[in-house]
């Protein structure tokens, strides 16, 4: 799915080589459902909505790689 490895990608290059999702990138599951793009990773126990398009499931893990939100 192209959406999927374009959000993936955007998740990456936040965390950088330091990040937990380099340590837990096989755990990280992104997916689309009718609510729209989720992001789960390991640790959490909810998976996080990020927005109906692919754009906007970018644009929230910006976001909150900025706040330092448990991206960093």
């Amino acid at each position: 799915m192209e959406g999927q490895q374009q959000i993936r990608e955007t998740l990456f290059e936040i965390l950088g080589e330091q990040g937990c999702g380099i340590a837990c990138e096989d755990d990280v599951d992104i997916f689309h459902d009718e609510q729209g793009w989720k992001l789960m990773l390991c640790g959490f126990m909810e998976p996080w909505n990020l927005g109906i398009t692919v754009d906007e499931a970018r644009a929230a893990l910006r976001k909150l790689g900025s706040m330092q939100f448990g991206l960093s």
